[in-house]
C-alpha cells in the first residue's frame, strides 16, 4: 500500500476507534442516566414505557401469588431502573421481617468495615472479652455465616456455653446472630439501628415512622438492636421501605452519587462464605439449603450441596434479604431489579422463586 493509502486508512482507523468510544461512553451514560432514586415518593412507570414486556410482568407477578399464600402478592413490589413498575394493593402495611434483619444488622458491619474499626475476620473475645473462653478463635464472619458452633445457656443468648460443634466444621442456623448484633454495638458505641438511620435509612429516604428495629434494651448503657430477627428485637416495616434498601444494593452501595457503603463490603457479603461441602450440624431442608448459597447473613445465588443453583433462571451475582413467612427482597444488580414481597403467611422454599424470576428476565 503506498504511503498516502497508509495514511488515509490510519485515519480512517482512529476515526473509527473515537467513534466507537464515544458511542461506548454515551450507552453507558444514558444507561446510567435511566436509574433514577425515589425522594419522599417512589416513581411509577408502566412496564412498556421501560421497554418491559407487561405481560410478562403481569405473569411473573400472578406466578408471586400462586407461590404464595394468604397475602398473595398483595405486599409485593417490582422496581425496574428505580421505579415502581408493578404494586401491590397492600404495600404500606408494615410487617415484621423475621430474618430480613440479618441482611440490615451485616449492613452495619459493612459501615464498621468501611470505617476502619473491623474486618469480617476481627475476633469475637477482642470485642466482647467474655466470649473468649469458649470461642477463642470465633470471628465475626463466623457469626455471620453461622459456622461458630455458638451455644449459650438456656434462655439467655448472650452467656456463652461450651460450643455445639468446632468451630467452621458445620453451619447450623441459631440465634448467634444475636451475639453478632452485640458485638457490633459494643465497636459501633450505639444501637445499629442509630448507626443504620444515621448512614444508610435516613440518606435513602427511609421513613422511620415506618420502620422499626426493635431490641433487647441496655447492656453495658447501649441497647443492642436483635440480630437474629425474632419478633420481640427485629424489624418491622413495608414494602415500600424494603424496597429502598434492595436499590440501594441493586446500584452497588451508591445513592444517586454518593457511596454510602463500599462496594468492597457488597462484593465481599454476597458472595457464597460457606462452601457447599460443608455439612449442615442439623439434617433439615433449611440448615442443608444454605451452604453454597450464603454470604455474609445474605442468600446468595451460589451451588449447593445438590450441584443445582439456587435460582438458575437469574444472573449469578443474584443475592437477597429473606425471612420467615415468606418476606423476602430480591436484588438484580445486572438486570436494575428489586423484587419484594412481605409475608406473614405461608412458608417456602426459596428455590420456588426461580419460576418468578424466569419470566421476569423473559420481560426484559
Amino acid at each position: 500500500m503506498p504511503a498516502l493509502g497508509r495514511f488515509i486508512f490510519g485515519l480512517f482507523l482512529c476515526s473509527l476507534i473515537c467513534i466507537t468510544g464515544c458511542t461506548s461512553t454515551t450507552e453507558n451514560s444514558q444507561s446510567q442516566t435511566n436509574n433514577v432514586f425515589p425522594n419522599t415518593q417512589w416513581q411509577r412507570a408502566a412496564p412498556a414505557s421501560l421497554n418491559l414486556n407487561a405481560d410478562k410482568v403481569q405473569q411473573a407477578m400472578a406466578k408471586l401469588k400462586d407461590i404464595c399464600d394468604e397475602f398473595g402478592n398483595d405486599r409485593a413490589l417490582l422496581i425496574y431502573k428505580g421505579r415502581i413498575v408493578w404494586e401491590g394493593k397492600d404495600t404500606s402495611t408494615q410487617t415484621h421481617i423475621w430474618s430480613c434483619t440479618k441482611s440490615y444488622m451485616s449492613t452495619c458491619l459493612g459501615l464498621l468495615w468501611d470505617d476502619g474499626k473491623c474486618t469480617p475476620q476481627t475476633l469475637l473475645k477482642d470485642i466482647a472479652p467474655e466470649f473468649g473462653e469458649h470461642y477463642p478463635k470465633v470471628t465475626l464472619e463466623h457469626l455471620a455465616t453461622f459456622t461458630s458452633g455458638y451455644n449459650h445457656v438456656k434462655g439467655q443468648v448472650f452467656t456463652p456455653a461450651p460450643p455445639m460443634y468446632p468451630m467452621g466444621t458445620a453451619l447450623l442456623y441459631t440465634d448467634q446472630s444475636d451475639v453478632l448484633g452485640l458485638a457490633l454495638s459494643k465497636l459501633a458505641g450505639r444501637s445499629l439501628d442509630t448507626l443504620f438511620k444515621e448512614r444508610i435509612g435516613d440518606p435513602i429516604g427511609m421513613d422511620h415512622e415506618q420502620y422499626r428495629w426493635k431490641d433487647y434494651g441496655p447492656i453495658d448503657g447501649i441497647t443492642i438492636n436483635g440480630g437474629a430477627g425474632f419478633i420481640t428485637s427485629g424489624l418491622e416495616m413495608n414494602a415500600l421501605q424494603m424496597a429502598r434498601f434492595g436499590w440501594l444494593y441493586a446500584n452497588h452501595g451508591k445513592w444517586d452519587g454518593k457511596q454510602l457503603i463500599s462496594k468492597r463490603y457488597i462484593d465481599y457479603a454476597t458472595v457464597p462464605r460457606v462452601p457447599s461441602d460443608l455439612p449442615a450440624h442439623h439434617d433439615h431442608h433449611w440448615h442443608k439449603s444454605l451452604p453454597g448459597c450464603y454470604g455474609l447473613n445474605w442468600h446468595v445465588n451460589g451451588i449447593d450441596y445438590t450441584g443445582k443453583r439456587k435460582w438458575p433462571n437469574a444472573p449469578t451475582d443474584t443475592f437477597a434479604a429473606q425471612g420467615n413467612h415468606n418476606n423476602i427482597c430480591i436484588i438484580i444488580p445486572k438486570w436494575d431489579m428489586v423484587l419484594v414481597r412481605m409475608g406473614g403467611d405461608k412458608v417456602i422454599r426459596l428455590s420456588e422463586y426461580d419460576k418468578v424470576i424466569e419470566l421476569l428476565g423473559q420481560a426484559r
